[in-house]
């Protein structure tokens, strides 16, 4: 979980608050940590009278009975797996309990920040000194060693899920997709889990994962935490995954003495890593002054470059009509990364696959996702795709060309009033309330229709998602014009079933030339099931911010949900 119990805003499940006691002794306070599966709160315990952090799973609330079901089972896996790790290192596990139809865990409270934290307030270098990472290093690695020794993998080692408590020494949490010896039936054919700048590349490969993968985990922590970057992060999940795979790491300039371990444990052959007990070595070696390399040097991979590429237990990816949790409709770019063109050729078809799998697959891809995409803060920008001629803005939905082989355009698609009404001219009509966003924009919705977060996702829907209005707010866009944008997005979509375009332009949107607007329709297989229909509009305001308003709903009863676009837009007013 991004930020296990540090940091993140506090998002309120539906009918889950502060004040509320579960199991007739946990009464919650604050929420304190989220990410894409959940939440932490921070709650006292009445009848032991400490604090305690309680991790809500939100993820499943909206998704189908068999993927809750599944989800289930992985938590309480989670706690069976901290249960047996009895290490100072591993944050300790009290209680498991269900609540509202789902199960809840309660854990230690660890009253300090994660690693992550820690490294964001050394400034914007985010650098920590490299004996500090030294010692943490340490505490992490025999943390993972009693967990290796009780037959558990963590499987998610990053900075977040590392705590460093009042007296500075780190805790490591977060069992959450942690794998049990002889209990890996609750992971489904083709998923990929974890944080995907710090998977090993054979799991990115979909390889069963060893020990050996949560040390190329721990490696890409430090390597972050002393460099102030992570090493394999690029600007969308199809490249970082390519990275991870393909390119050598920029060798650490600010590691110091570290430099040879961090190197040792990112070597892409699981082979040539060091073991733990030498990685413990090095680290000891390091933190009392002495050269690491000679404790360890790391010897050439004799397995092929071919041998690398082909797994010891292959997972062919899911079917096309896998499940998706009712949060995301199938078209749910915003906030979501979007693959981009990559940045040369010849990415592997297995690598190509596993990235469809997680975008498309199943819930647990699409929740991955967005916990990528909640530590994009850090991501490691490239050329983005350029405007060519052909896209220059028009007012119009359609060219003529388009025009004779596409249905067409909707009253949206040119929406030239909706463009050039002031804000704040409009008077709310009957059946429609206007909301003041917490998120500091402003806008019309109809009666009934509530606001929903699901991650980073800011949602407002009056039927658990069935129609759906999306707001999306990117300070730092990947794009220098929403058309591109869009157009990569179409890459990926265009596999949902009976995908179709209706209009996919550049416009103009409140007197912005960035501006682009995207229509189509899709038959929903599995949440919502039927021939559906969506509307995005995109655009950049003067400070270069993205925003898109995005509605979605039923095909059978369109009309009324164009109307209430076009009167959305006509409404909106961003952040000021």
């Amino acid at each position: 979980m991004e930020n296990a119990q540090r940091g993140g805003d506090a998002v309120h499940s539906q009918g889950i608050g502060s004040g509320l006691v579960l199991a007739g002794r946990y009464r919650l306070a604050e929420a304190i940590g989220r990410g894409g599966m959940g939440q932490v709160w921070r709650a006292h315990d009445e009848v032991l009278h400490r604090v305690v952090a309680i991790k809500e799973m939100t993820a499943g609330m909206y998704a189908t009975e068999a993927d809750r079901a599944v989800l289930h089972t992985r938590t309480r896996t989670e706690a069976r797996a901290a249960a047996r790790i009895s290490h100072p290192g591993v944050v300790t596990v009290h209680d498991v309990l269900d609540h509202d139809g789902r199960p809840w865990i309660v854990m230690e409270y660890v009253d300090g920040p994660s690693l992550a934290d820690a490294a964001v307030a050394q400034g914007p270098a985010g650098a920590l000194p490299a004996r500090e990472v030294a010692r943490i290093g340490l505490e992490v690695l025999r943390a993972l060693g009693a967990a290796h020794a009780a037959g558990v993998l963590h499987r998610d080692v990053k900075p977040a899920n590392i705590l460093l408590g009042p007296d500075g020494r780190a805790r490591i949490t977060d069992f959450g997709i942690a794998a049990i010896e002889g209990d890996s039936t609750i992971t489904r054919t083709g998923e990929i889990v974890g944080s995907l700048d710090y998977l090993a590349p054979e799991r990115v490969r979909g390889a069963d994962p060893g020990a050996a993968s949560d040390l190329w985990s721990l490696g890409a922590t430090l390597y972050t935490v002393l460099e102030g970057t992570s090493p394999f992060r690029r600007t969308s999940p199809l490249t970082t995954m390519q990275a991870v795979i393909d390119e050598e790491p920029a060798h650490p300039h600010q590691a110091g003495p570290l430099a040879p371990v961090v190197m040792a444990l990112l070597q892409k052959d699981p082979a040539a890593r060091p073991s733990l007990q030498e990685t413990e070595r090095m680290l000891q070696a390091a933190l009392d002054g002495q050269n690491p390399a000679a404790v360890f040097a790391p010897q050439p991979s004799t397995r092929t470059l071919t041998q690398l590429n082909q797994p010891h237990h292959p997972v062919p990816p899911p079917p096309m009509n896998a499940p998706t949790p009712a949060t995301h409709t199938p078209y749910a770019p915003h906030p979501l990364p979007t693959p981009e063109r990559p940045r040369r050729t010849g990415v592997r078809t297995s690598l190509v696959v596993i990235a469809l799998a997680v975008v498309i697959g199943t819930g647990a891809g699409i929740a991955g996702f967005v916990y990528f995409d909640q530590q994009r803060e850090q991501t490691v920008k490239s050329a983005t795709p350029q405007v060519t001629a052909e896209s220059t803005p028009k007012e119009s939905g359609l060219t003529p060309k388009a025009k004779a082989s596409q249905p067409p355009p909707s009253p949206v698609a040119q929406a030239p009033e909706a463009s050039r009404t002031p804000q704040g001219s409009q008077e709310v009509p009957d059946g429609w309330r206007r909301v003041e966003d917490p998120a500091g924009f402003s806008l019309l919705v109809p009666d009934g229709w509530e606001r929903r977060v699901q991650g980073a996702q800011i949602d407002y829907t009056p039927d658990g998602g069935r129609h759906l209005l999306r707001i999306g707010i990117d300070t730092s866009p990947d794009y220098d014009h929403p058309h591109a944008h869009m157009l990569d997005l179409e890459k990926v979509l265009a596999k949902l079933p009976d995908y179709q375009r209706v209009t996919l332009e550049p416009n103009l949107f409140r007197d912005q030339t960035k501006s682009a607007l995207w229509e189509f329709t899709w038959n929903e297989k599995e949440t919502f099931p039927g021939p559906r229909r969506a509307v995005d509009q995109m655009y950049f305001g003067a400070d270069g911010t993205e925003y898109a308003l995005y509605m979605s709903g039923p095909a059978e009863d369109w009309g009324t949900t164009e109307e209430q676009f076009n009167t959305v837009l006509r409404s909106w007013r961003p952040p000021s």
